[in-house]
C-alpha cells in the first residue's frame, strides 16, 4: 500500500528494500529529497483509501519474459532479480502497484488493517528515502 502511494504521490519509481516485521515495516526507495509534511499525509492518505477500497490482490505466476513483456520494468525493484531465477510472482493491485515479489500476500487490500506513517529518514549519499510505517 505505501509503495503504491509512494509513487502516486512522490514519483519515487525504484524500491531499494522493503522490510516488515509483524506490525512493523519500512519501504525504502530511491528518491532525491526528504518529504514535506503535507506530502506524507497524502502518502498516508492514499494509501489508507486504497485499503478501505479492498480492491483485490492478484498475483499471477508467470514466465519471466512473458512477465517482461506484460509488465515491462515496472515488475523490478532498483537491485534486479537474478536472470537464472525464470519464473516470476507478479503482485498486481489494478492502477496501484504492480511488483514481482515471492512473499505471501492479502487476497485483498481491506486484510491489511490502517498505515500510520513514521518520522522518514533521508540518505543523502545513497539517495534513498526510508518511510518507515505501522499496521494498525
Amino acid at each position: 500500500m505505501v509503495k503504491g502511494a509512494v509513487r502516486k504521490v512522490l514519483g519515487a519509481k525504484w524500491t531499494a528494500s522493503v522490510h516488515v516485521s509483524g506490525n512493523h515495516g519500512r519501504l525504502t526507495v530511491q528518491f532525491n529529497r526528504k518529504p514535506t509534511d503535507e506530502e506524507l499525509k497524502e502518502i498516508e492518505r492514499l494509501a489508507n483509501e486504497k485499503i478501505r477500497e479492498n480492491a483485490p490482490v492478484e498475483v499471477y505466476t508467470l514466465p519471466r519474459e512473458e512477465a517482461e513483456k506484460r509488465f515491462g520494468d515496472e515488475i523490478y525493484d532498483l537491485f534486479p532479480i537474478p536472470e537464472h531465477i525464470k519464473t516470476l510472482n507478479i503482485l498486481v493491485i489494478e492502477g496501484w502497484n504492480v511488483n514481482a515479489c515471492n512473499k505471501e500476500h492479502a487476497q485483498t487490500t481491506g486484510e491489511i488493517g490502517s498505515i500510520k506513517l513514521g518520522k522518514p529518514r533521508f540518505r543523502q549519499a545513497k539517495q534513498l528515502l526510508e518511510l518507515p510505517f505501522d499496521v494498525e
